[in-house]
């Protein structure tokens, strides 16, 4: 049988396509987080469309206002006689905006007063109150807009997913005794010095199944009971953990055995590490997914904590590293009968 898709990745991404939205007006009614979630190409393409938008339009504007005044005449004018008047300006004749001869020089003086890098000959004058009105207002349009994309482009860099990734899931789970119970059991690690504070961790088994109706649910999602080293789904994650699921009569795993774990092709067991960064403050999610073909039946992760010198080290080399140990080929539910019967 073919193996079908899976509904997280290994490396937490969900393989989810979304089609025929009819209400696309909806992600406009939150700008903002729309363009953090485009892509880099598009942020900023629109980061750079907006601000060359904005000078040509408000150039557009000084330039209307030159040519209302009659500054352009009066510059053609200067051009043919620079002898003509004081300060670059014909004599008796103040200007709206000195040194506007053009839509070119009405653009550069557009963008002088919205980055503020200084206006050199081309200033605003007192003759025109409307010259002065657009002034502020382009300067407050050019505020909102750079608040606007910095704030978008400090998001998209400091995304929670970026600290998901050193956030990392051993490649294989196993199954094995411990305690004398068959037990799912993953490794989990986090790669930083700075920890997840408020760890928790939950699994997931999603997989086909059928009501008695007769109603086919093609991803339905079951919670299986966690167990840690610590107790409870809270973690302390200042070094690499073992986290294992208990397969007793309540877990989706019961009637499963070394036999017919790889004839499973419909089951996907979905793990969720969220916490929050202790440097940032943000909530970070982590996600990891194992098929029945990336389950060990009869294997034990290897130890990777030493004491060294007066402090524990972890060797990351054999972080996914496993050895085979006893274990039982039959199901959880054959080994509790077996054990009542005993």
């Amino acid at each position: 049988r073919e193996r079908r898709a899976r509904f997280v990745g290994k490396n937490g991404a969900c393989n989810v396509a979304h089609k025929n939205i009819r209400e696309q007006g909806r992600f406009l009614q939150d700008v903002f987080t729309t363009l953090v979630d485009l892509k880099w190409p598009h942020t900023l393409l629109i980061f750079t469309m907006s601000f060359l938008c904005s000078w040509l339009l408000f150039g557009m504007v000084w330039w209307l206002i030159a040519f209302a005044h009659g500054d352009l005449d009066h510059s053609t004018r200067l051009q043919r006689d620079p002898g003509e008047g004081v300060a670059g300006t014909p004599a008796g004749f103040v200007p709206c905006v000195t040194s506007i001869h053009s839509f070119t020089s009405a653009f550069l003086f557009s963008i002088e007063v919205q980055v503020t890098i200084g206006f050199g000959g081309r200033m605003v004058t007192e003759e025109c109150p409307a010259a002065i009105l657009v002034l502020i207002v382009q300067n407050i349009v050019g505020l909102v807009i750079n608040a606007i994309m910095l704030g978008c482009i400090f998001m998209k860099t400091s995304q929670a997913h970026r600290r998901a990734e050193t956030l990392i899931f051993s490649k294989h789970a196993v199954i094995a005794l411990r305690e004398g119970k068959l037990c799912f059991m993953l490794r989990v690690g986090d790669l930083r010095k700075s920890m997840i504070i408020s760890a928790t961790i939950r699994m997931q088994v999603v997989k086909k199944t059928a009501s008695l109706e007769g109603e086919v649910v093609p991803l339905n999602q079951i919670d299986i009971q966690m167990e840690n080293p610590v107790g409870g789904n809270s973690i302390f994650l200042v070094s690499p953990l073992i986290i294992y699921h208990v397969i007793d009569k309540n877990s989706p795993l019961y009637d499963i055995s070394p036999l017919n774990l790889h004839h499973h092709e419909d089951l996907e067991i979905i793990v969720i590490l969220e916490g929050v960064v202790e440097t940032t403050g943000i909530t970070t999610q982590a996600r990891t997914s194992y098929l029945a073909d990336e389950i060990l039946w009869g294997q034990r992760f290897v130890p990777i904590v030493a004491e060294e010198d007066g402090r524990y080290s972890v060797d990351y080399s054999k972080f996914g590293n496993t050895v085979k140990v006893p274990t039982p080929s039959c199901t959880a539910r054959q080994l509790e009968e077996d054990k009542s019967i005993m």
